[in-house]
């Protein structure tokens, strides 16, 4: 076979590779995305059974589906805090963060005062 051949056919097949490389891609993306909506799925049914909450998960303030800021927990202990009971809410903001303003600031606090409101203005 002729050099010029062979090139061509080293052109066609890497041109084949290619499709192929892109086509299984696609093929993981998909796979992807499935897996991440069943693991999503796993994970909510988690948070909805042990009753966690956004702070509990390391997600700060946000605030959790289905419960009124400052709501009363149903007096159970909690695993995360060590069995304390949590302390009293002293600032809460519009988005329904809350604080005891016991230890390190939340970072909506800080963001909060710096944006020019006032310990004052967030006092519950």
């Amino acid at each position: 076979m002729k050099l010029i051949d062979r090139i061509f056919q080293m052109a066609k097949s890497l041109a084949q590779l290619k499709k192929q490389i892109a086509a299984l891609e696609r093929q993981a993306d998909a796979i992807k995305q499935k897996e991440t909506k069943d693991v999503v799925a796993r994970i909510k049914e988690a948070i909805a059974f042990y009753d966690l909450s956004a702070e509990q998960l390391g997600l700060g303030g946000a605030k959790r589906p289905g419960r009124k800021p400052g709501a009363a927990k149903s007096g159970r202990k909690s695993a995360a805090t060590g069995g304390k009971r949590a302390s009293k809410v002293k600032y809460r903001d519009d988005a329904g963060n809350s604080w005891s303003g016991h230890g390190r600031r939340p970072k909506w606090f800080l963001d909060a005062l710096a944006s020019g409101k006032t310990a004052q203005d967030m006092a519950a």
